[in-house]
This record gives C-alpha cells, structure tokens and sequence, in this order.
C-alpha cells in the first residue's frame, strides 16, 4: 500500500536498491530433476512414494527432498498431477526424446553459438570415439543430405 502523498509503503520506506530480480528459472533438467524423470519415463504415473521407492540403488533421496524436485518439476512443465485421494499421482508431460532435444538445443546454444558443426567436430575431437560410431555418424549424415537433395519434382 501507498502512504500519504504517494511515497512508499504505508509502512514506512523500503529501499528497493537492496533487493534482486530472482533468477531466471531454467528449463533444463538438474541431476536430481533428470533421475525423476527417468523414474516418470520408465514408470508411467506415479505417486511421491513410488518415487522414493523407485530410485536407483546408491542414489536414494528422502521424501522430502522428492516432493520438492517434483514440484519443482511441475512449475517447469514436465510433469502434472492429480489427486487420487490423499495422494498426488504425477506424469510426465514431456516424452523423453523431446526433452533430451531441448537439452542438445540448450548445449548448442550456449556452447557452441548454435553451431552443430562445431558440436559434431567437439564430439569427433573425442579420443574415444569408435569405428561404429564413426560409421553410424557417417550414414546419418548422408541420410540428411539425401533429404535435402532436392529433387525433380521440386519447384525451383
């Protein structure tokens, strides 16, 4: 609320030059949001105890801790609930493969200036790179230029 004349809250002044915009929230997936999702992925719906109960030997989170990834989740738009009874029944919003291409654009963008061939080569640079993968890379890329090729029947 506005004081007399205007100026301030009307309990008393609040120096705004104190305080920060929050951060953006990313979209991108955090460790702990990425295991969840696999779990949503793999599962289907599921409620926040099946989460806890779900999780990867060695990699166990508390309930707590689930119900706030989760949520946190929700408030990105990966997943949604419903009630069923008491409990919150979640699932996933977003299928896998689209997720895991919003987080290639994410990595292209940020690291390489929207260049896939600057990704390719980072990725060919890899000292560990196998002759099948080398030979699959290959195909892929002719399938792609194949599609490209225009053909007869396409207009000039």
């Amino acid at each position: 609320m506005i004081g007399k004349g205007g100026q301030g809250p009307l309990f008393g002044h609040v120096d705004t030059t104190t305080y920060r915009m929050p951060p953006k929230k990313s979209n991108t997936l955090t460790e702990a949001e990425l295991r969840l999702m696999k779990i949503l992925w793999r599962r289907g719906e599921s409620a926040v105890n099946d989460l806890v109960a779900a999780m990867p030997d060695g990699e166990s989170l508390a309930y707590n801790s689930v119900l706030t990834t989760i949520r946190i989740l929700e408030q990105k738009g990966y997943v949604e609930h419903r009630q069923e009874g008491r409990a919150f029944i979640y699932r996933p919003l977003i299928a896998e493969n689209e997720a895991s291409r919003t987080e290639i654009r994410h990595v292209l963008t940020r690291f390489f200036g929207n260049s896939r061939e600057q990704l390719l080569l980072s990725l060919l640079g890899e000292s560990d790179i196998s002759r099948e993968e080398l030979d699959r890379l290959k195909a892929a890329i002719d399938s792609a230029a194949q599609d490209e090729a225009p053909n007869e029947f396409d207009e000039a």
